[in-house]
């Protein structure tokens, strides 16, 4: 099932996606609880939430995307160092306390980014050239909890899998730097594309999925889950070991190497680029880059 959360011009709806991508039929939802995206399906029993009657569904190319979850209820888990070949650029950059150090983390690296940082697939990603000039891009697979769990043993962790979206870890990298810690620099306003919709997880093969990113057409990221060091249910064994995760958690799981930090010399973004996402079989993530004054 891929599920979309969309604006159409009476009212925000969630709604199932058709196999070729085409059309949109509706749950039968309440508009003020639609606002939340699929939080109200992840809150509740999917099964119980009959899609509406319409004759015809919706053409997809008639609706605003939104993020599935436009404003998740907590921050958004982040991984940090999952992919081996991106520890070893960002330590190469200056971004790792143990320099030198070519040794996989022991256990998984946790961080956050606010929920309010989150945008919509072709929203524009906009940054403050005054407070940084060294924006970079992270594609991301996002793991959406459906089943709230505490201590959850590896074994049963993907039962509380609900699905899956791709999120673009935005982060200003003279921030992350300059205050030797990943809140700030990952958690300004628009820094947290997320779409374009959401899987679930039986349509996505944790084993082998590819991961890419191109800015202006090129390909700069092409990774594989694969090549993860920590798998997703070792991700949750970890995260959920004194914190209780509830459905509509986010926990994105790492980028493969190739952002822009990682060049020689770096390869930031800048106004005008668009950076572009695929991880199939979820979609394409597409965002624009625009520089905003605070003055």
């Amino acid at each position: 099932m891929r599920i979309a959360t969309y604006r159409t011009q009476k009212r925000i709806e969630i709604g199932v996606l058709s196999e070729d991508g085409s059309a949109i039929t509706p749950f039968d939802i309440p508009e003020q609880q639609a606002a939340g995206g699929m939080l109200v399906l992840l809150e509740d029993d999917l099964a119980v939430r009959p899609l509406r009657d319409v004759q015809h569904p919706l053409d997809s190319n008639d609706v605003e995307l939104l993020a599935p979850i436009p404003q998740p209820k907590r921050n958004i888990f982040c991984v940090g160092k999952n992919y081996f070949a991106h520890m070893q650029e960002l330590s190469k950059y200056g971004l790792d306390t143990t320099v030198g150090n070519t040794s996989p983390p022991e256990s998984p690296i946790i961080f956050s980014k606010l929920p309010q940082c989150v945008i919509a697939n072709g929203k524009k990603i906009l940054y403050d050239e005054q407070v940084t000039t060294e924006l970079d891009y992270e594609a991301e697979l996002a793991v959406i909890i459906g089943r709230s769990g505490r201590a959850i043993p590896r074994a049963r962790a993907l039962d509380h899998v609900w699905g899956y979206t791709i999120i673009n870890d935005v982060t200003a990298r003279d921030v992350q730097k300059r205050h030797k810690q990943w809140l700030l620099g990952k958690s300004q306003d628009t820094f947290c594309p997320m779409g374009p919709f959401a899987i679930s997880r039986d349509l996505l093969d944790l084993d082998e999925t590819p991961i890419r990113c191109w800015v202006n057409g090129e390909l700069r990221q092409d990774g594989n889950t694969k090549h993860m060091m920590f798998d997703v249910s070792t991700l949750i064994e970890s995260i959920s070991l004194g914190i209780t995760l509830y459905p509509g958690d986010i926990i994105s799981t790492g980028t493969p190497a190739g952002v822009g930090a990682g060049f020689h010399p770096p390869r930031f973004l800048k106004p005008g680029d668009r950076v572009r996402i695929e991880i199939p079989p979820i979609g394409i993530l597409e965002n624009p880059v625009r520089a905003v004054s605070s003055d």
